[in-house]
């Protein structure tokens, strides 16, 4: 089987996949700061990076995959006092997913999944909503893999889970095995470590990342960053997005 971008499609091609053996990954991420040393898009090319690496996964298990068009545009209220970041109304990220999820169903592929990159908890919230209005309305099923969660979170870095992991090792690592011609790397160098956690900071009330002790929109180690690093998250993205949706799928699935 094989890996589709929608956007490169015609419809009828997209017409002709077996609904069966069909389903479509939607990358969300989000224009935001991230230090002095990371790009704007630094959650949109983790995003599709976990899309892509998901998505040849379970291209191999005989699944035809279609990755749409990143989500982009989303709630980013966190680092919204930083020059540059595009802080939308969460319930406009409701919306599109879940406009989405119901276009999609209108013609046969009734099975979304989400790989999500950007954690602030306004958007994630609002992609709690959609899951949740789709399963009320019965129009498909969308799979939400939430890396905020213990499940998840487990498989991914020691950075990332204790909350300091913006801007920082673990972000800038997929970024420089992704994109390293966006990565400032000689700011990223001098970078001291912001080990403050903002999940600590979102239980003590903090609502922006300066409150949260990130003047610079980042948390954790930067400089540590490398490639490598890098390279196996995105692996590791990669199989929690296809276990998520193997086990909805194909049940059996959670006991292999």
């Amino acid at each position: 089987m094989a890996v589709h971008s929608l956007a490169s499609l015609t419809w009828p091609a997209v017409r002709d996949l077996p609904a069966d053996r069909t389903v479509a990954v939607l990358p969300t991420g989000a224009i935001e700061a991230h230090g002095p040393h990371l790009p704007f898009a630094t959650d949109v090319i983790i995003a599709e990076a976990m899309a892509r690496a998901g998505a040849e996964r379970l291209a191999s298990r005989g699944i035809e995959v279609l990755v749409l068009p990143t989500l982009a545009l989303t709630a980013a209220p966190f680092a919204a006092e930083f020059a540059g970041t595009m802080n939308i109304p969460a319930k406009v990220t409701t919306m599109q997913v879940v406009g989405v999820v119901q276009s999609l169903a209108a013609h046969g592929v009734k099975v979304v999944a989400i790989a999500n990159a950007h954690h602030d908890p306004a958007h994630v919230l609002a992609l709690r909503s959609a899951v949740s209005q789709i399963a009320v309305g019965g129009y498909g099923t969308l799979i939400f893999p939430d890396l905020t969660r213990r499940r998840w979170a487990a498989y991914l870095t020691a950075e990332f889970r204790s909350g300091a992991c913006h801007g920082g090792r673990y972000e800038g690592s997929i970024v420089l095995a992704e994109r390293p011609d966006l990565v400032r790397h000689e700011v990223m160098a001098t970078l001291a470590p912001n080990p403050r956690s903002i999940i600590e900071a979102m239980r003590r009330g903090d609502v922006k990342f300066t409150q949260a002790g990130g003047p610079e929109a980042y948390f954790g180690f930067p400089a540590e960053a490398t490639a490598d690093e890098g390279r196996e998250t995105i692996e590791t993205l990669g199989k929690i997005l296809e276990q998520s949706i193997m086990e909805v799928i194909r049940p059996e699935a959670r006991r292999e």
